[in-house]
């Protein structure tokens, strides 16, 4: 049973003080509807519009949020306000807002733009801060599809807007079709940083896409080394060569190249396990036995010639890495299968970006358009997995038939939800969380949901809406 959220809560708010005076209200910020549907499990949760393309923020009336928005992170500012940051997938930017002491959305604008990216999009991201890496704050994107200018680019999130067409890209952590760049916790190791790339390179015929990792000095992103990972365990040659619940032996691989065809060459010349489309990557938090547990998405293909080597309605992997060492022999396992039809995750459509708590991990799908069992015949969901029991249940789906009904979109081109974050030790507010949708098929009467200062490319912008959500009540 599904509830839908947009005839409720629109008249509730929370209002709850921060340590240093901030007055955090939970209430609508948005003109635009509300289109998650709660299941019945979880309609204690509650869920507010704050953000969308069709708003115009009161200190900056012509910015506008734009075409496809995901990876984000939010930092508490010194003055009681709060600043997001957030990729603007489809306008190959990066934007940056600011909520007020209540967390209403301000202001916006752009510190990335398309001139910067080279038209690149601006996927997934995430934040590096001194409390969870020992330094920063960084903001870091993958560059996946679109321009050639892949790869990891790294922000200053206090970098002037008049440098918008300035980027920062890591080019030693190598060419990707980069989803998602992702620095895990402190703790996992002393003095070290360990960062994970997302690579969502697609392809027709054996799985191409990798998991990268960077290990370097503490707070060093341009000195260190680059690795992959092979499967050391007997009959391994492709992805779907493991199932759903048994544990694999890795060995670390170190890579010399930065290339997109390059590495994707060497890796495949030393044996490189490769799967179908890596999207995003988070980390587990808790004490640093649990930092070192990596989770990551292989979205899926659906081609004939990937059947039996790649996934092809998605997977979540679990990474333990070694102890003492983040080069040394590690562990993998398949923890959930779309492609088994009688598991679990049977109802699998193309998970694509995971948030990963202290006890839970949160799916989201970005549905790829084959929905051939009838358990996959749905909208984009969130589910929530339970990492200590292992069970798996859905929280929301977006209600894209009430979204038609309101005008906002269609029916028939699946939306994707993405760039989940957790906030609640930001705002000081237990079980919060951000959300965003990307509103496929939505797009204004008049003009384009592109800001120009994000893409003067207005002609050919993908001009469709986003939205952005608070969601409160979800464990942690």
């Amino acid at each position: 049973m599904l509830i839908s959220a947009g005839i409720v809560l629109l008249a509730s708010s929370c209002d709850l003080l921060d340590p240093v005076g901030r007055e955090v209200v939970f209430q609508n910020h948005s003109v635009t509807g509300d289109y998650l549907a709660l299941t019945s499990a979880f309609s204690s949760v509650q869920v507010y519009p704050i953000l969308s393309s069709e708003d115009v923020l009161e200190n900056t009336p012509n910015f506008v949020y734009g075409s496809m928005a995901d990876g984000a992170g939010l930092l508490a500012n010194d003055d009681g306000t709060f600043t997001l940051i957030n990729n603007i997938e489809a306008d190959y930017s990066i934007a940056r807002i600011t909520l007020d002491e209540t967390f209403r959305p301000v202001a916006g604008e752009y510190i990335l733009n398309a001139t910067a990216t080279a038209a690149t999009a601006q996927c997934s991201g995430s934040l590096i801060t001194p409390e969870e890496h020992g330094f920063g704050p960084w903001y870091l994107s993958g560059g996946e599809w679109g321009g050639d200018a892949k790869g990891v680019y790294r922000t200053d999130v206090t970098k002037d807007a008049a440098d918008a067409s300035t980027p920062d890209l890591l080019t030693n952590l190598g060419e990707w079709s980069t989803e998602n760049a992702v620095v895990i916790g402190k703790r996992a190791y002393r003095n070290q940083t360990v960062l994970f790339i997302g690579d969502d390179q697609s392809a027709n015929d054996i799985p191409r896409g990798q998991l990268a990792m960077y290990v370097g000095d503490r707070g060093d992103l341009t000195g260190g080394n680059l690795y992959s990972f092979r499967v050391t365990t007997p009959g391994v040659e492709f992805e779907m060569d493991m199932v759903e619940g048994q544990e694999y032996d890795l060995e670390v691989v170190e890579l010399n190249q930065t290339g997109l065809d390059a590495l994707e060459e060497e890796a495949q010349e030393k044996g490189v396990i490769s799967f179908s489309r890596v999207e995003d990557i988070d980390w587990r938090r808790g004490n640093g036995a649990a930092q070192r547990e990596i989770y990551f998405v292989a979205t899926g293909r659906k081609r004939d010639d990937l059947i039996g080597r790649g996934t092809v309605y998605g997977r979540i992997y679990k990474l333990t890495l070694n102890d003492d060492d983040p080069t040394g022999a590690a562990k993998l396992e398949v923890v959930l299968d779309g492609d088994n039809l009688t598991g679990k995750a049977a109802a699998f459509h193309s998970p694509d970006n995971i948030l990963v708590t202290e006890n839970y991990a949160y799916i989201q799908e970005d549905p790829n358009g084959y929905p051939d069992t009838p358990e996959k015949d749905h909208f984009a969901r969130l589910y929530q997995y339970d990492l200590n029991t292992g069970e798996l249940a859905v929280v929301l789906e977006c209600d894209q038939e009430l979204a038609a009904n309101d005008g906002v979109g269609t029916a028939d081109r699946n939306w994707e939800i993405t760039g989940m974050i957790d906030i609640s030790d930001i705002i000081n507010q237990e079980e919060t969380f951000i959300l965003i949708t990307q509103n496929h098929g939505w797009e204004p009467e008049e003009g384009v949901f592109t800001d120009p200062l994000a893409n003067p490319d207005l002609e050919n912008s993908r001009a469709e809406g986003s939205q952005l959500y608070v969601i409160r009540g979800l464990a942690r």
